[in-house]
């Protein structure tokens, strides 16, 4: 039975945009805890095979218990989605129906304090969604000088306060380390201006996002999967990839638009799909999800 650590993002948005059946081959390339993968297996049991990749050793052996009723149908590969070439050539997969990609961190990452994602738990400063990795979220903030820090928050946060926060950040570091997500988080709120303090988002919220970002190379790990992905299309296959900020967005619309006009792919989303109210009312973390999909030609 599924935990309540993840509730897919557009479930039942991405399923359709795939098209699946019995008898299916399908990579789920971020399957987490296997929220959207169950409902996956159930559209291509029982003679379907799955292959579910994730860096993160954690929310695989999660998915594996989640998946117990479908073992013979469930490859799971701890690996990142760059390496979704590597993945499939090691089982000899040459192509398959469908490819899924969730972006972003996941909820039971979130919500696990001692992986440092949040700043909602006093935890160490990690970030890291493979514990395997050797740069943390700690090593940045503590070693990199005030502009690629200020670079990093602008660049992959869009953080309109990223000079005032990486210069607080640099000042409150040569007195101790900024070891903790709790003293990162205060740094923020020290550096923002009150009174531009308030809004429906945490002011903390796009710092995070950056650092986690930076730490896990993601942007960099999307353009090259994306760049990999027709290879193992077959002719008709689907390809869904739900974002969760227009960074990621802008890489998947583009990849999408241009392998369109080079006649590769058919889009599916002229514009991206956006969760329903209620879906947002039950969890509000889907509230900036995007979903976009594309059929190979």
């Amino acid at each position: 039975m599924l935990n309540d650590w993840h509730k897919p993002v557009m479930c039942v948005e991405a399923i359709d945009c795939l098209r699946l059946k019995p008898g299916l081959t399908v990579v789920d390339a971020t399957i987490g805890t296997a929220g959207h993968a169950s409902k996956i297996l159930e559209a291509i049991a029982p003679s379907g095979r799955l292959i579910g990749i994730d860096r993160d050793a954690d929310s695989l052996a999660i998915a594996e218990e989640n998946l117990k009723r479908y073992k013979n149908n469930v490859t799971l590969v701890h690996s990142d989605f760059r390496n979704i070439d590597k993945v499939l050539d090691s089982l000899n997969i040459g192509q398959v129906d469908g490819i899924l990609f969730d972006l972003g961190v996941s909820s039971y990452q979130l919500d696990t304090k001692e992986r440092g994602f949040s700043f909602r738990y006093d935890a160490p400063l990690d970030m890291r969604m493979d514990k395997t990795s050797y740069i943390a979220a700690y090593d940045l903030v503590n070693n990199l000088t005030e502009k690629e820090i200020s670079d990093i928050l602008w660049s992959f946060g869009q953080e309109r306060w990223h000079k005032p926060i990486a210069k607080h950040l640099v000042r409150e570091r040569l007195g101790v380390p900024v070891s903790t997500t709790a003293q990162l988080r205060d740094i923020v709120l020290k550096a923002i201006p009150r009174k531009f303090g308030r809004s429906r988002i945490h002011p903390a919220t796009r710092t995070f996002q950056a650092l986690r970002i930076a730490v896990n190379r993601e942007l960099e790990a999307l353009e090259e999967a994306l760049s990999k992905v027709p290879r193992f299309l077959k002719k008709g296959g689907v390809i869904s990839v739900i974002s969760f900020h227009s960074l990621e967005d802008r890489i998947v619309k583009h990849n999408f638009k241009d392998l369109g006009q080079e006649g590769i792919y058919q889009v599916i989303t002229k514009k991206p799909i956006t969760p329903e109210e209620g879906e947002v009312a039950d969890n509000p973390r889907a509230r900036s999800g995007k979903l976009r999909a594309a059929r190979r030609r």
